[in-house]
């Protein structure tokens, strides 16, 4: 009965979704004998019934839901309420726990860096901390997933957990009583000057909070004497469409026109003129990775000719999900429209319903037939031609959005020793063992991040710790020439890393940016 009842409140939440619209008022529900919804629940009822094993009936509904998706477009989906938490917590901008960010190494959980302001900073927990029990129960030591403790660290706002941690420097076990809080999920991954006048922000996602985030980035960045902005889409795979359309009223004029979605109904975005870098220079970074709300922002300035795009082509994702959560909070996202960029191109890329593996390897697909590393590998039919509102320029629908500067992969970079090393997270266990040995060192030695970034050079002690734990698990370079091909690109990264522990991302990204082939490209076009 309960995966009929599932059914059933599954049709009643989809029919109270739809009749609120004005398309609602055409649905029409038959029930009847010979109807199409009969023919399920009878199925349904025939397998619980009378199938010869025992059967998993909220499993069966659930894979029955899937499947009735799959076969619509790539991004109609369902999502269990375990799931459906965990992506509220990415678009809704916080989730509640201790408030730290950690790494699991040698089977114990490291503190990276606590949450500025956040439940553990506040009690005296401090970066380099070892969390060895929760509540009195060990979680090193005992294999642990990092999922398992996360959820035992994570609880409901005010609720209160004992952490016992081991501290270097400090012979007995600490003990610290934390209350747990809202702890803020961040979607501006960096801010900083990339170059004197020239700002840098970069999005990692797009939710609830992107554009408080992103107005207290550029504020700060004006304050700082910026003149020109890159904005940097690569591999943010979209969220929600509001704040798209928020962080795109940032650079246009009063009435211009954002995006529109054209489904059962229409409706249009248009920026209010209100925005905070109405003339400066605006240059877009995407990659194949940028996706959805990305190509919203990206096709509105390109479209209206308010910036240049400079990367790879984008994803093609011009689909826009509704929403829909049934009675026991899992959710359907159901596709309602498809969004058009301000000239009109409908930037989705081609699919056959349900064919969702040939969707999938759609970026395989582009690196095999050399896109990736050659614009000319790219074509778009002459039905797909648009043309940008202010200067007519050529531009194209279909499958993504084309970047002005097309940017090569460089594929000389990550050598395939570097790929294999980072595959096994030995880069990022060393890299937090040396921090961890040497934090206090490298606090004294560096009063600033401007003079780590100009004088700080990678111990080669490091390197050969990376180099032999390689070679324990059997990954070598195939000759030394491949190994001097990776050492530039890995001290880069440690440095980088090295950073990051210390500082923050804004820091990462301003060491790891300087290889960056697409930031490069576009630091060159703003000199």
């Amino acid at each position: 009965m309960k995966g009929r009842w599932m059914m059933l409140m599954v049709l009643s939440a989809i029919i109270c979704h739809l009749s609120c619209s004005p398309a609602g008022a055409q649905i029409r529900m038959n029930l009847g004998r010979n109807a199409p919804m009969q023919k399920l629940v009878n199925a349904e009822m025939a397998i619980m019934n009378m199938y010869v094993d025992s059967v998993d009936e909220q499993k069966l509904v659930e894979e029955g839901i899937r499947g009735m998706l799959k076969s619509l477009d790539p991004h109609s989906s369902y999502a269990t309420k375990e799931e459906v938490k965990a992506m509220q917590e990415s678009l809704v901008g916080n989730f509640e726990g201790i408030g730290v960010e950690f790494n699991i190494i040698d089977d114990t959980l490291l503190v990276i860096q606590p949450v500025m302001g956040g439940p553990s900073e506040k009690v005296g927990i401090q970066p380099g901390d070892r969390i060895v029990s929760v509540d009195g129960d060990p979680i090193a030591g005992v294999k642990k997933s990092k999922e398992e403790i996360m959820r035992r660290l994570r609880g409901p706002k005010g609720t209160k957990v004992v952490l016992g941690v081991v501290r270097q420097g400090i012979s007995e076990q600490l003990s610290f009583r934390v209350t747990r809080d809202k702890i803020p999920v961040k979607t501006v991954a960096a801010s900083y000057m990339l170059r004197p006048g020239v700002g840098y922000i970069r999005i990692s996602s797009f939710g609830a909070t992107t554009h408080d985030e992103f107005a207290s980035s550029m504020d700060k960045l004006l304050k700082e004497g910026m003149k020109s902005l890159v904005l940097d889409l690569q591999e943010n795979g979209g969220g929600l469409l509001s704040a798209a359309v928020e962080i795109a009223n940032e650079f246009l004029q009063k009435g211009d026109l954002i995006v529109y979605t054209d489904g059962r109904d229409r409706s249009e975005y248009r920026a209010r003129g209100n925005g905070r870098f109405l003339k400066g220079q605006v240059i877009v970074l995407v990659d194949g990775y940028s996706a959805s709300a990305s190509e919203i922002v990206t096709g509105a300035i390109q479209d209206q000719d308010r910036g240049v795009v400079v990367g790879r082509r984008t994803f093609g994702k011009g689909l826009v999900q509704r929403q829909i959560t049934l009675p026991d909070t899992s959710m359907i996202r159901l596709t309602i429209a498809h969004y058009y960029t301000p000239a009109g191109r409908c930037i989705q890329k081609p699919y056959e319903k349900g064919k969702g593996e040939d969707y999938a390897m759609d970026m395989q697909n582009r690196l095999l037939s050399g896109e990736l590393t050659n614009a000319d590998s790219i074509h778009f039919a002459d039905s797909l031609r648009y043309y940008t509102l202010r200067k007519h320029r050529v531009v194209y629908g279909g499958g993504g959005i084309m970047p002005d500067h097309f940017v090569p992969l460089d594929t000389t970079l990550f050598t395939r020793f570097h790929r294999a090393l980072q595959a096994k997270s030995i880069v990022l266990n060393a890299n937090l063992r040396y921090v961890d040995e040497h934090r206090s060192e490298l606090k004294q030695r560096f009063n600033s991040f401007t003079v780590y970034q100009k004088t700080f050079e990678i111990p080669q002690s490091l390197i050969d710790t990376i180099v032999a734990e390689g070679e324990r698990q059997d990954i070598k370079p195939k000759d030394n020439e491949e190994l001097e091909r990776t050492l530039p690109y890995l001290k880069q990264q440690l440095k980088a890393l090295v950073a990051r522990d210390l500082w923050g991302m804004d820091e990462y990204f301003a060491i790891m940016n300087e290889s960056n082939t697409i930031v490069r490209e576009a630091v060159k076009l703003l000199e």
